[in-house]
């Protein structure tokens, strides 16, 4: 028997044993291959992501007066999906440039998307632009420029707490955890009042260890709609570079809050003018609706260009071994509309369009709450601002309203504005009467 043989009989010999001896008390078999094993046998179902799960619920729901009012992106007054005239205008373009090719981008993306990204959160008279201590890098959406920006901090920052506002979006515990910090919350939301607890954002923030990053939302918080005055910025700004905390901004919804682009990025620039350093996360999903193409950018302001050109060093040693470089198509879309003139000013416009109607539906909403006498203030309706409205209804309410109503929204009262329409407002509002003087 020649070696070979020999080594194939042992092989052999070692399957047969691994197949037929199990982990003692460990429940777990070593025989996959035998009939109706798997070795992912002990794998527990997940439970449904609390904000997708509403849409899994919604879709099952034959009811013909049903409304979804959990989803995170615009619909039309028709309740459809909405692609931006200025998208196709510049996908046009892209399609027929003849000189356009697939090959990889540069694993910090497309530069001229880096270039205009920074200047549209920034200002194009940006005086951090202007000295070269910004650097932006393209990442999957605001998602991707989240988890880069937690590793990077995790690996190359002295302190790794951060401190997330009570309530936030669901996914940043998880994307900061996974990224190699640890998280932390501090007060936020008013339940009273349903509006900011300044003071008890303050206190928490001033109770927070010197260093500590800070998330914070640029505007239209997700999920509550509730966004500090402009003063209340002047004081959180000061409060946390007297602390020589780490701002890190979430922009999901630049010009989606008020119709302005300027105006919804007032927070960063107030924070990026002084001097000091901050991380900026991007997403174009929202006003752009390039929910699907996965857009967005990383922007880490810096003292000095030096300082800037070393983190984009790094930030390339994270990006490589997670996705190698970002897709090309929803960045080129971006950058050909923020390039052009008249294609920015076309997008200015049909951006204010969505933001008006947010507006006009929440203004609808309010009334015809005072119309029917539902008991409760619902100032907060038309106070709030963005996509989202923190109602105040409890999860025994919101249960109510799906069973008896065919309403879905996620278990602690927020709605999709954007998922309204004028014809299902009086729908919603009978559901949020009967809820509030059946239930309590």
């Amino acid at each position: 028997m020649n070696s070979s043989s020999a080594d194939r009989r042992l092989y052999m010999l070692s399957r047969h044993l691994a197949g037929t001896i199990s982990n003692e008390g460990s429940g777990i078999s070593s025989s996959p291959t035998s009939a109706g094993n798997s070795v992912f046998g002990n794998v527990v179902r997940a439970p449904e992501d609390p904000i997708l799960g509403v849409t899994v619920a919604y879709n099952k729901d034959p009811s013909p007066v049903k409304l979804n009012l959990g989803v995170g992106a615009y619909r039309t007054e028709e309740g459809k999906p909405l692609v931006l005239n200025v998208v196709r205008k510049a996908e046009h373009l892209l399609v027929n440039d003849r000189s356009r090719i697939k090959e990889y981008l540069p694993i910090v993306g497309l530069a001229d998307f880096n270039k205009l990204s920074a200047k549209l959160i920034l200002g194009s008279d940006s005086p951090a632009i202007q000295g070269n201590r910004v650097t932006t890098v393209q990442c999957l959406s605001g998602t991707g420029s989240l988890r880069v920006g937690a590793e990077f901090l995790a690996k190359h920052y002295y302190q790794r707490t951060i401190y997330i506002p009570n309530p936030t979006w669901g996914n940043h515990t998880k994307i900061f955890t996974l990224g190699g910090l640890t998280v932390k919350t501090y007060r936020y939301y008013d339940p009273v009042t349903r509006g900011l607890n300044i003071q008890g954002l303050l206190e928490d923030l001033n109770s927070a260890p010197s260093g500590s990053i800070v998330l914070l939302h640029a505007c239209a918080h997700n999920p509550t709609g509730v966004d500090p005055t402009f003063d209340q910025w002047g004081q959180i700004r000061q409060l946390i570079r007297s602390k020589n905390l780490l701002p890190f901004f979430d922009s999901a919804y630049q010009g989606f809050a008020s119709g302005n682009l300027d105006k919804d990025a007032e927070s960063v620039r107030m924070f990026v003018s002084d001097g000091g350093e901050c991380f900026i996360a991007q997403s174009y999903a929202k006003n752009m609706g390039l929910y699907g193409e996965r857009v967005g950018a990383l922007s880490i302001v810096c003292r000095n260009a030096d300082v800037a050109s070393r983190v984009e060093s790094q930030l390339k040693l994270v990006i490589r071994p997670m996705y190698s470089s970002p897709p090309i198509h929803g960045a080129s879309i971006v950058a050909t509309i923020l390039k052009d003139r008249n294609l920015y000013n076309e997008w200015t416009l049909e951006l204010k369009a969505m933001a008006d109607r947010i507006i006009t539906m929440r203004k609808q909403l309010f009334d015809a709450l005072s119309a029917r006498g539902t008991p409760g203030n619902w100032t907060h309706i038309i106070k709030q601002i963005g996509m989202f409205t923190f109602t105040g209804l409890n999860t025994k309410q919101v249960a109510f309203m799906t069973k008896e109503f065919h309403i879905y929204m996620t278990s602690d009262g927020r709605i999709s504005m954007a998922g309204l329409s004028s014809r299902t407002v009086p729908h919603l509002a009978d559901a949020i009467h009967a809820a509030v003087t059946t239930v309590g």
